[in-house]
């Protein structure tokens, strides 16, 4: 049996694992690692935290599994976008890793916004907004602030990139993780030498861009004594999480909308075309397959608006969850299914935190509207639900605008594991709803099938999403669908008029 290594380093923890030849999962490995916030709005970590997750993930996996290393064919690697790590001349990090959470760097997008001509310049160059997560804030933020480590540094490196130099001795990157920089340009699959230049910053000091499937470095011999694995084992490009994520779904090519309910919303599609992000609401990067693309939203508030309402109002469920050693959320869910759709006229805002997608306003905030003496604690369990399903359609609608309607949606994360979730977003967007093998791996299983198309298990990630297996679907009941476009219409509306009540209440809030 030929086997695939997949190594995902999240923000919380590595990942590690290994799947067959048929797409099936021998087993996995979880490493967690701590996150710093030497100051608000700050988020770094050490990158040998990483590495050490990483050496420990593969020892406790090939333990735990009983493959033998020498029948791995090759690893693929994910991780969390937009990090910094900045590497010097003798490829030793120079400072702790600022992540793709981290909020520093303000300024440092304002300034290239301008020089790159405004957003209209900016995405004529890249296709994307500048977020303040992206890379491209970091390198100005250190350059203005810490002029003595950007000095020092020779190159710069993603989170998973440096797992692959630490692995391999190379430093390189892949198209996707590339897109996220902030700095690439996405239609021609290459750095934007332009917007380089109006930044000042040198070319060298980025790493060379693969396609994700291609072989990257090869397994040195100081990390197969540290780690087991054969000298020589082929490393391919792998890709970001958010994209790789969506490839281990099977999203390749339009058509088939993903969605991802974890503590975000995600809602995204493989393109199978370049497609210009007009006004910059959506993020487009380059997907793990050579002349593809991928489009996706995030709303900032899903399954965390969930887990929100739990702690907050169901402290009855929890505590019979904890005696009875069932699922809170299983007991939460029970009560909403009783409840028609549309929460008898109760609606909810989910802008818990602020929106990042479809609209960017983080002094947007979460409501309940319509709320009656005829609603009680289900009625109100079920709009939330409804509410964060009602927020990943306004990012499809986005997207719909792009490339067409969908035929399906495959969704994963924590969202998915709830059958009236899943009936809920099949109503909404009365489309079947399917969860198929694998995506509840995350961006390990993705990065191990791009891995098996690159070593030639597969002959293309084409060829290797064709392993996934369908394991639950939902079909949409016709009967709801007038009602929840009626609630999908007046949910739409509302944004809007809340935004002077959002301003003022920031202002007041803020004062």
């Amino acid at each position: 049996m030929e086997y695939l290594l997949g190594i995902d380093i999240g923000t919380s923890g590595c990942k590690s694992i290994l799947i067959d030849s048929k797409g099936e999962a021998a087993g996995s490995a979880l490493k967690e690692y701590p996150l710093s916030t030497p100051r608000a709005g700050w988020a770094e970590q050490e990158p040998a935290d990483w590495w050490a997750a990483v050496t420990g993930g593969i020892a406790e996996l090939l333990k735990k599994t009983g493959v033998s290393a020498g029948d791995i064919r090759g690893v693929g690697l994910s991780g969390q976008m937009h990090g910094l790590v900045a590497l010097d001349k003798h490829d030793e990090v120079i400072r702790p890793a600022i992540l793709w959470n981290d909020q520093r760097t303000t300024e440092q997008c304002g300034l290239i916004l301008k020089k790159a001509g405004g957003l209209s310049g900016l995405l004529k160059l890249t296709n994307n907004q500048m977020l303040p997560g992206y890379t491209a804030g970091k390198l100005l933020w250190l350059r203005a602030n810490e002029p003595e480590n950007y000095e020092k540094m020779t190159h710069f490196l993603n989170p998973k990139d440096y797992i692959r130099m630490r692995l391999t001795g190379e430093t390189a990157t892949e198209v996707s993780d590339a897109s996220g920089t902030g700095l690439f340009d996405v239609e021609h699959r290459t750095w934007s030498v332009k917007l380089l230049s109006l930044l000042d910053i040198p070319l060298s000091l980025l790493p060379s861009c693969h396609e994700s499937a291609e072989i990257t470095g090869r397994i040195t011999r100081k990390t197969a004594e540290l780690t087991g694995l054969p000298e020589g084992l082929p490393v391919a490009g792998g890709g970001g999480d958010a994209v790789i994520q969506t490839t281990g779904m099977g999203l390749i090519r339009s058509g088939v909308l993903g969605t991802i309910i974890g503590t975000s919303g995600i809602a995204a599609m493989g393109l199978s075309g370049y497609h210009p992000n007009r006004e910059g609401l959506l993020q487009v990067f380059c997907n793990n397959t050579p002349s593809t693309w991928h489009v996706m939203g995030v709303t900032l508030n899903a399954g965390g608006a969930y887990r929100w309402f739990r702690d907050a109002f169901g402290e009855m469920e929890k505590k019979k969850a904890e005696e009875t050693g069932g699922d809170v959320y299983a007991l939460m869910d029970r009560a909403a299914e009783g409840v028609p759709p549309g929460s008898k006229g109760l609606i909810f805002l989910p802008y818990l935190t602020g929106e990042r997608c479809p609209y960017t306003d983080p002094a947007a905030r979460g409501a309940f509207i319509g709320l009656g003496l005829h609603h009680g604690k289900p009625e109100i369990t079920r709009s939330v639900l409804e509410g964060v399903v009602f927020s990943l359609r306004d990012v499809y609608a986005l997207i719909h605008g792009m490339d067409g309607s969908v035929t399906e949606i495959r969704t994963s994360g924590g969202g998915s594991l709830s059958p009236l979730w899943r009936q809920i977003q099949a109503d909404v967007f009365q489309s079947p709803v399917i969860t198929v093998s694998g995506s509840g791996e995350g961006g390990a299983y993705g990065a191990a099938l791009v891995a098996g198309a690159g070593v030639g298990v597969w002959s293309s990630v084409d060829d290797a999403i064709g392993v996934l297996k369908k394991e639950t679907e939902t079909i949409p009941n016709p009967d709801n669908k007038n009602i929840y476009e009626d609630m999908y219409n007046i949910y739409h509306s509302l944004y809007g008029a809340l935004k002077p009540v959002y301003r003022d209440l920031s202002a007041l809030d803020n004062s």
